[in-house]
């Protein structure tokens, strides 16, 4: 590749870029963000070869345009890639929620659409911004792609020989299935992390009790450092699942209420015994790998 553009140079942009200088796959690695200071310190630490004040400036000559902004900016930076790329320009993202970044990108992109790969690294923190990138944040870790019926087999084999070049294991699933997978094993825990805070910050007595919080609270409610706009798109983006997953968790949080009114020990170690099992068994896995 001679050129890459990434539009969004934050945890997930900044790592990718760092990562494909290291690893030579492009002889020249183009940001393009909102703010300078970001984009400024993104070429300090390696992670772009230089930016640009425009999309357009950034991707014209493009290979690869790679849209590492948040979902909520997605719709608008398809229009301006659009305008602006090659017929044979391929495009990726790495968004949480596939289903509305297909619609907008069906629409927006027209005939371009076959050149359109739609990508999610499953990896990352609750950090944020060019200095917290990783080089080698994606290695070991999965990238789903949901190609639709009309990308091309060419832009598909390019993002996954990016991808798998940089060390990560591509697996490739439908829209669908991506969006509720990520519903049940990322957004339902960001969406109880936020809570949990929040309850507990609605407490007379909020600064006391954190001050007596051990680790497992900090551990269960690191995800909620990250940020609340990002987060809030997300779960907006893929809320039919969301809201199916928080009614199943309602389900479950009210069975064991129903056990904790009724002393019912046994119950509660049966609910208990069963997801401990199944968390054994994942780290068991893990490990293995």
């Amino acid at each position: 590749m001679k050129k890459i553009a990434i539009i969004g140079v934050g945890l997930i942009g900044a790592s990718l870029g760092m990562a494909l200088r290291r690893n030579g796959f492009a002889s020249a690695v183009i940001g393009f963000g909102r703010s300078s200071q970001n984009l400024e310190k993104a070429v300090q630490i390696g992670a772009i070869d230089r930016f640009e004040a425009t999309i357009r400036e950034a991707c014209v000559g493009a290979e690869i345009v790679v849209i590492a902004a948040s979902l909520g900016a997605t719709a608008g930076i398809l229009r301006e890639v659009e305008a602006c790329v090659a017929d044979d320009t391929i495009i990726t993202d790495v968004g949480s929620v596939k289903g509305s970044v297909v619609r907008d990108a069906r629409v927006i992109l027209g005939a371009k659409f076959g050149k359109f790969v739609p990508g999610h690294p499953i990896a990352g923190n609750e950090k944020s911004g060019a200095e917290a990138a990783i080089p080698d944040l994606f290695r070991d870790h999965k990238v789903i792609l949901t190609p639709t019926a009309a990308t091309t087999l060419e832009a598909v084999n390019q993002i996954e020989k990016l991808w798998t070049e940089l060390g990560s294991e591509v697996v490739k699933m439908s829209v669908e299935s991506h969006d509720r997978a990520l519903a049940m094993t990322s957004h339902l825990p960001h969406l109880l992390a936020y809570n949990v805070m929040d309850t507990l910050l609605r407490q007379e007595d909020s600064a006391s009790l954190l001050e007596f919080s051990a680790g497992g609270f900090r551990d269960f409610t690191r995800i909620a450092s990250s940020n609340p706009e990002l987060w809030a798109d997300i779960l907006l983006m893929n809320k039919d699942n969301v809201a199916k997953f928080c009614d199943e968790f309602k389900s479950g949080l009210n069975s064991l209420t129903r056990a904790l009114d009724a002393n019912d020990r046994e119950r509660i170690i049966e609910i208990f015994s069963v997801a401990k099992k199944a968390r054994d068994c994942q780290l068991i896995v893990e490990k293995k790998r």
